[in-house]
């Protein structure tokens, strides 16, 4: 009896510890800026991490103007086959997620903002769509509608401004609102206004999207988010949980090497100087032959720029153009074109460089003063270095056989066949068919050896 009594009474003075003993930890992901490959990459490596570690709660805070939208749709991918509840939350103050923010949020577990931010314009920017201008959504050109569209997509858009472009627009519209609506019928949240948002660009404040029932609470921060959240039941992968967000743990995962290497490479701005460095660099490497560190520099910067395009909408017509542009600047140097090559090379250049990036998305266009910088910087790298190897090619032969050829000299005593004589101020044994004097100035007609063989010099 007694030992029961002890064992009662240690329970007891363990009771307070055991109340407070914190949940398994949560895991914050921050996304700031564009959604591109990169971001993709981090979140994906992120919700693994997440669990692997036992999280009971992965929150994503973001804070985006939008961004790719096959990386947007891998973020949703991992969240909807993610083990992990993943809570999207909009933050700090005078953050948004705008456009491709707006899908994430709609798919996350939870859809959490802070005050002052925003969160909506979901319209999916055309990618590649020729010809035209900015189009609605009955697929009118500006300037050619007619005033009447009601937002919906059943017009045929054969109009003054309708054609490819505007079945392209079309199509584009609803499969966005499609997908955004399937998001909110899943998560139990507004799908009127989340179509709303991809047909009308619309957009909404913490306060008004959490009385249109867009998201599930606001927070200031993500302290107050894990408060709010305490006890909440969540379901992910068909396994229900109860969260356990009071006094737990935040672990924040930073982006590894890998994310920061393809947040760099990513950069339209920086594949674009990788491609025309490595492109520079073999160009040397093959003028150059032997150098060897100029084309493995040129290789390295080609394969990264590749790859890098291989990862953001590009469009290899302009790629072509770029390298067409070198090619005419290059050909104006040696062949008398008066100026045509040289122009024209320049003019392809620009515009290649220009529609290189195939994409509208904020944070995804190279700059056009970069465009113009780096063509100006380049018409005048390949005019001034091809100019200065051609100046080298034409320059008379300073050395060797072919410089003796030719060259005169002075011979050094009297003799009749062969003899010694001063040549470009070297001493060489000469053969002549003519007697020669002491001082007699004589030409080199050919070479034997180290026997040269003079005739007088009139």
């Amino acid at each position: 009896m007694l030992r029961w009594l002890k064992a009662l009474l240690a329970l007891w003075a363990l009771s307070p510890v055991l109340a407070w003993a914190p949940g398994p930890p949560v895991a914050l992901l921050t996304i700031n800026g564009a959604i591109g490959p990169a971001i993709a990459d981090y979140v994906h490596r992120g919700i693994e991490q997440a669990g692997r570690q036992g999280a009971q709660l992965v929150v994503l805070q973001m804070d985006t103007p939008g961004g790719l939208d096959t990386s947007m749709r891998a973020i949703i991918k991992d969240i909807l086959a993610s083990s992990v509840p993943v809570a999207a939350f909009v933050a700090p103050r005078g953050a948004r997620a705008a456009s491709a923010g707006t899908y994430i949020l709609y798919a996350s577990h939870v859809a959490a903002m802070a005050p002052a931010t925003n969160l909506g314009a979901a319209t999916p920017v055309a990618i590649g769509a020729p010809g035209g201008g900015a189009q609605d959504e009955d697929g009118k050109s500006d300037g050619k509608s007619d005033g009447k569209g009601d937002g919906k997509a059943g017009k045929t858009g054969k109009g003054e401004g309708g054609g490819a472009s505007s079945t392209m627009t079309r199509k584009q519209v609803n499969d966005a609102s499609a997908y955004i609506r399937s998001l909110a019928q899943m998560r139990g949240r507004n799908a009127e206004w989340a179509e709303r948002a991809v047909r009308e660009a619309v957009s909404l404040s913490a306060s008004e999207a959490l009385k249109m029932k867009v998201i599930d609470l606001v927070a200031e921060d993500v302290p107050d988010l894990l408060m709010r959240l305490d006890g909440r039941k969540l379901k992910a992968s068909d396994a229900e949980r109860v969260l356990q967000t009071a006094d737990v743990v935040v672990t924040t995962l930073e982006p590894d090497w890998r994310t920061r290497f393809l947040s760099v490479v990513t950069d339209p701005s920086i594949a674009y100087i990788l491609i025309l460095l490595g492109i520079y660099a073999l160009v040397f490497e093959f003028s150059n032959p032997g150098l060897v560190f100029p084309g493995v520099v040129g290789a390295i910067c080609v394969l990264i720029a590749l790859y890098a395009f291989h990862l953001l909408p590009v469009n290899y017509a302009g790629l072509a153009l770029m390298l067409v542009g070198i090619a005419f600047m290059v050909g104006e140097l040696f062949f008398p074109a008066y100026g045509s090559l040289g122009i024209g090379g320049a003019i392809a250049f620009v515009i290649g460089s220009v529609i290189l990036v195939d994409t509208d998305v904020p944070g995804f266009g190279v700059p056009f003063s970069l465009v113009l910088g780096l063509a100006a910087g380049s018409a005048a790298f390949l005019f001034l270095v091809v100019g200065m190897a051609l100046k080298g090619h034409r320059r008379p032969v300073v050395s060797g056989r072919e410089e003796l050829l030719g060259s005169t000299g002075q011979a050094l005593e009297d003799f009749e066949q062969e003899g010694w004589a001063r040549i470009h101020g070297e001493t060489w044994r000469i053969r002549s068919a003519a007697p020669l004097k002491a001082g007699q100035r004589v030409r080199v007609i050919a070479m034997h050896g180290l026997l040269l063989e003079v005739v007088p010099e009139p």
